[in-house]
């Protein structure tokens, strides 16, 4: 056999920039950002921007022309800001896509150029994947505007729609120019998304960090309060840690099938689906999250005492351990435990599972014994039950 082989390495840098207000012309954040990349022509940008923001706050796509007006030496923005729609419903076709890839088109946004995208971590998905494909990648910055996108899915590499009934079945993956936390773009979401980032906290938390998960249990009370100090240092050290797992577990582009920062997330997607996506990602998560602690405990991995540290801190945070959705059967079999062969084909052919043994330290196994996951589900259940007895 004639072949030839080589190694090709390449280096990206990786940014998550902490800030406030960053649509204020004094905050140089943005400016700062765009005038790094070092360019003979004049830069553009298109600014996509999720349009239920556009609706809470109707002053920021104005503000948002604003700064752009009052940095000309950094950027040109091509016209006002362009809405899309998000949630995971947007993420059901590639017309959404294809709409970003024509206004792309048509502002003659080149590899030179940005895509800036302003909202949640399903419009950051559909933008990002919008941007990963167009001229085979034009630069992007993500500006993630939800708790659950500023600690998790905003400040990572992957981009995706849902397709054949399967979540993020198209996608990429392809790091963003920067991303910029605006803890500003919270203050007006309804408390179910103030508290939806909080789940990967304690996701990574229980399989990374003892030590972040215990500050967690500190500052439960205050973030079910919604206090701002705590929910600064919840995004911070989350997004932390994500990042962490991104540039040094060895596997940025998943190429493996280890992901363990998919903890809780087998059950999570399958219940996001069977509830036509009214199931909140984050909420799904908790759901999942839950199901995988107690059947850790049940398979005699983690200690009783250290599985109700997990779902009292959840419980304490405001979410519901439970959905209807999980004792859903068909032929008599439960249509979550399909999650699992959905997650092993997603994987690459092998399941793995991530458990955990401890708070802060998470596994992987192969295989789940589905009379387990469904004594699992039998408990939340239960457990569900005795919390809301009138």
């Amino acid at each position: 056999m004639d072949s030839i082989e080589r190694t090709i390495q390449v280096n990206w840098q990786h940014r998550v920039i902490f800030a406030d207000d960053i649509f204020n012309p004094a905050n140089l954040v943005l400016r700062d950002v765009l005038a790094r990349e070092p360019e003979a022509a004049p830069r553009r940008a298109l600014v996509i921007l999720d349009e239920a923001l556009a609706r809470a706050r109707p002053e920021l796509s104005p503000a948002i022309q604003g700064y752009f007006a009052a940095h000309p030496e950094a950027v040109s923005l091509v016209g006002p800001a362009q809405l899309c729609r998000g949630g995971e419903a947007a993420k059901a076709s590639w017309s959404l896509v294809n709409e970003l890839h024509a206004a792309i088109d048509r502002h003659h946004i080149d590899r030179h150029s940005y895509l800036i995208a302003v909202g949640g971590g399903a419009l950051l998905d559909l933008a990002g994947l919008a941007a990963a494909t167009a001229h085979r990648g034009v630069r992007h910055i993500r500006v993630p505007t939800t708790t659950l996108s500023q600690c998790d899915s905003g400040v990572g590499v992957k981009n995706g729609i849902n397709a054949f009934g399967k979540k993020n079945f198209i996608g990429t993956f392809a790091p963003p120019v920067a991303v910029i936390n605006d803890f500003q773009l919270l203050r007006t979401l309804p408390p179910a998304d103030l508290r939806g980032g909080y789940v990967e906290a304690v996701k990574v938390a229980c399989i990374r960090s003892g030590e972040f998960f215990a500050a967690l249990e500190r500052d439960a009370s205050a973030l079910a309060r919604f206090e701002p100090a705590a929910m600064r240092q919840l995004i911070r050290r989350c997004a932390e840690l994500h990042v962490n797992h991104i540039v040094h577990g060895g596997d940025p582009f998943e190429s493996g099938s280890a992901r363990p920062l998919d903890f809780g997330h087998w059950a999570a997607h399958k219940l996001e689906q069977l509830s036509g996506f009214a199931l909140r990602h984050g909420e799904a998560v908790a759901v999942g999250l839950a199901l995988d602690v107690i059947y850790s405990h049940r398979a005699g991995f983690l200690q009783k005492d250290r599985a109700e540290r997990v779902l009292g801190l959840l419980e304490t945070m405001g979410f519901e351990l439970f959905h209807a959705d999980l004792l859903r059967a068909n032929g008599g079999r439960l249509e979550v435990l399909k999650g699992l062969e959905e997650f092993r084909e997603h994987l690459g052919g092998q399941l793995a599972i991530t458990l955990l043994r401890e708070i802060g330290e998470g596994f992987e196994v192969h295989e789940m014994n589905p009379v387990w996951v469904q004594e699992s589900i039998a408990e939340l259940e239960l457990r569900h039950q005795a919390r809301h007895k009138s």
